[in-house]
């Protein structure tokens, strides 16, 4: 059972491309250049969020702790308090939103994290993000040997639409791809929302 922590949903920006960069090397074979980020960060038709947990700053509050230390950072600040916390990326999802369609471009997890529902988070954040944005479907490729992602995407009602030969440039393994039904049927919204009220009540501090 995970100690409950905090945590927000936002857009990705340039300072948390490290951490990204940290993740996407523990969850694929090859990854994206520093540079790549950047770019997609200035992308029109690319959105990128990720799930930070909230942490205490120990360097901060080390610091703060100081003779005299305190009473500087303030007056440097002009009176003002620094906030005594960090955000320690938990995973993230990438989004282009092409014509009718949101495409995954990649979502990861840290490997500390998974099988805690951040994955899952992430997937309804992206889902979400294609409905306020009058998305019709939402899709994605997925690895052929990925089993647990594919059970999660079929979860969502994800559809196996075929295969992209030798897709992966790592090992040429096949891509699987999988579509969602119309997001704005009303079977399929209703899917959405029930799925993502039990995940609240599972995980109720990767909402807070």
């Amino acid at each position: 059972m995970r100690t409950a922590i905090r945590t927000r949903l936002r857009q990705m920006v340039e300072a948390d491309i490290p951490q990204v960069l940290d993740i996407e090397r523990e969850s694929f074979p090859s990854s994206w250049p520093q540079t790549a980020y950047k770019r997609e960060l200035t992308n029109k038709i690319a959105r990128y969020l990720v799930l930070a947990e909230v942490r205490e700053d120990a360097e901060t509050l080390r610091g703060a702790g100081a003779p005299g230390i305190w009473a500087s950072v303030r007056r440097a600040l002009g009176g003002v308090e620094p906030a005594l916390t960090s955000e320690y990326l938990l995973g993230f999802v990438g989004v282009w939103l092409m014509v009718n369609e949101a495409h995954i471009v990649t979502i990861a997890v840290r490997e500390e994290q998974r099988r805690t529902g951040v994955g899952e988070r992430l997937l309804l954040a992206a889902i979400d993000l294609a409905t306020d944005m009058d998305q019709e479907v939402v899709t994605l490729e997925v690895r052929a040997s990925n089993d647990g992602a594919q059970r999660m995407y079929e979860k969502y009602a994800f559809n196996r639409m075929g295969l992209r030969k030798r897709y992966y440039t790592d090992n040429n393994e096949d891509a699987v791809i999988m579509t969602t039904p119309d997001l704005f049927t009303p079977g399929y919204k209703k899917l959405v929302a029930e799925l993502g009220a039990r995940h609240r009540q599972r995980s109720p501090d990767l909402w807070s």
